[in-house]
């Protein structure tokens, strides 16, 4: 499955299928959560929290990919990621498209 940002795939002629997603709503462990916190008093890359969310956006693009194989899409054109606050110490990702089929 070809996954990409822009509105368009060179050479190719698209047909429209329709908006596929995909999400996931990751909590922080309090482990984790204690570790950024002393990790805040000195500054630097709360890597726990980076390695999370390289997570949350990997099954998030996998759902979506789920959902444009689905429609029998070829591609997905003009993607977009957006995170927002569930509650405290959640976070949903979420991953959008176009789904598309070659003509």
């Amino acid at each position: 499955m070809l996954i990409v940002n822009t509105n368009f795939i060179d050479n190719k002629e698209l047909e429209t299928l329709g908006l596929v997603n995909g999400s996931t709503v990751q909590t922080k462990n309090v482990g984790r959560d204690i570790a950024a916190g002393f990790k805040t008093l000195a500054g630097g890359e709360l890597k726990g929290y980076t390695e999370m969310l390289e997570d949350s956006r990997k099954i998030a693009l996998e759902r979506m990919t789920n959902n444009a194989m689905a429609l029998g899409a070829d591609a997905i054109i003009n993607i977009r990621f957006s995170s927002s606050a569930i509650m405290q110490g959640a976070a949903e990702i979420l991953v959008y498209g176009t789904a598309v089929k070659f003509k």
